[in-house]
């Protein structure tokens, strides 16, 4: 457990350590007396690595794949996806590269609350490229392959990895608004996070609402349903195989609301949603939860996160906070109970 633990930290060091070198570059950047450029080539080379490491993967699986994976996953059927497979890491390559071009930066900022010449804004812009190599692969694999793939596997108990990776989100948020480069203090980092003191009402509406989204899943299912379109079966074995285990324990089912109320919000409606817009962090939000695929169930967690996004935008990340919190764990008590 405590080997799961540090590598999931471990994996996201890299962002962090991008985050704070880029914000360390944009602090020397809005002082007069230094330019930075020495915290900009370190960020650029390291983006340049992972870049050439995504390239170099969808390479091998390009040529190799056949080979590699008729081994490793014998039972699986993914001679047709190998090419899907190699491109899944190609693109977003090639892309994040693109992205160091200003003029293009210029471009994608009009749509967003971007600064082409800030040098977070370039980075972060950069690191969404593996959140879409990550999306784009699973997807080429396929939700059956990976529900048969997770089938057996004994991962332990996912409680301390699970706490671990959102507790990283909240220190990959609060690093990605400058906390510890000079530019805010952790008092003006939580303040740039929408992470305030609440009121009482502020509560209420975010138990509420989170009550409320409960109703969200059903509601789709049977719309669904209604229209030919059925929950894959195997979307459901594979969030089974996930998340199973924290449904069968009261500090399960409070860490599946708590720690992605800490981690997922602070990074999407805090971090990202002031400058990527509600609709496009809801989307990177969905893509997040790709283990679903591309289903019903891709469709409720994007339509939950434009609800979050609303209350971000209307009240506070804290109070959003609640609201995954409680819709999360009403879940949990549910597939509980159902499961006795």
């Amino acid at each position: 457990m405590i080997s799961d633990t540090l590598l999931t930290f471990l994996q996201f060091v890299p962002i962090i350590l991008l985050l704070w070198f880029a914000n360390k570059g944009e602090a020397r950047r809005e002082s007069p007396e230094v330019s930075g450029i020495g915290w900009v080539i370190t960020t650029s080379v390291l983006l340049s690595i992972g870049f050439l490491l995504l390239l170099g993967g969808g390479l091998i699986v390009l040529l190799f794949g056949n080979l590699t994976f008729s081994e490793a996953m014998p039972s699986a059927d993914l001679s047709q996806r190998i090419p899907f497979m190699g491109l899944s890491l190609l693109l977003p390559s090639i892309i994040g590269f693109l992205l160091f071009i200003p003029a293009i930066r210029r471009g994608l900022s009009r749509p967003f609350s971007l600064d082409p010449h800030n040098r977070v804004h370039a980075t972060s812009l950069s690191l969404l490229m593996f959140v879409f190599a990550y999306l784009f692969a699973f997807l080429s694999l396929g939700v059956a392959n990976m529900a048969k793939i997770s089938t057996g596997s004994e991962d332990g108990n996912p409680i301390a990895p699970l706490w671990a990776q959102q507790i990283t989100f909240f220190f990959i948020a609060l690093f990605g608004v400058g906390w510890l480069s000079g530019r805010r203090t952790l008092k003006q980092g939580l303040k740039r996070l929408g992470i305030v003191k609440l009121t009482l009402r502020e509560v209420g509406i975010g138990l509420g609402a989170g009550l409320l989204l409960v109703i969200v899943g059903p509601t789709l299912e049977y719309l669904g349903q209604f229209i030919g379109i059925s929950a894959d079966p195997n979307v459901n074995k594979l969030t089974e195989e996930m998340l199973g285990p924290l449904y069968g324990s009261v500090l399960g089912i409070l860490t599946l609301g708590l720690s992605a109320a800490l981690g997922e919000e602070t990074v999407f409606r805090g971090a990202l949603q002031p400058r990527f817009g509600l609709l496009f962090t809801a989307l990177i939000f969905s893509f997040v939860h790709s283990n679903y695929g591309l289903s019903l169930s891709t469709a409720i967690v994007f339509i939950v996160g434009i609800a979050l996004g609303i209350l971000r935008k209307r009240y506070n990340t804290t109070t959003t906070m609640i609201v995954h919190a409680t819709y999360n764990m009403s879940l949990g008590v549910i597939a509980y109970f159902a499961a006795q």
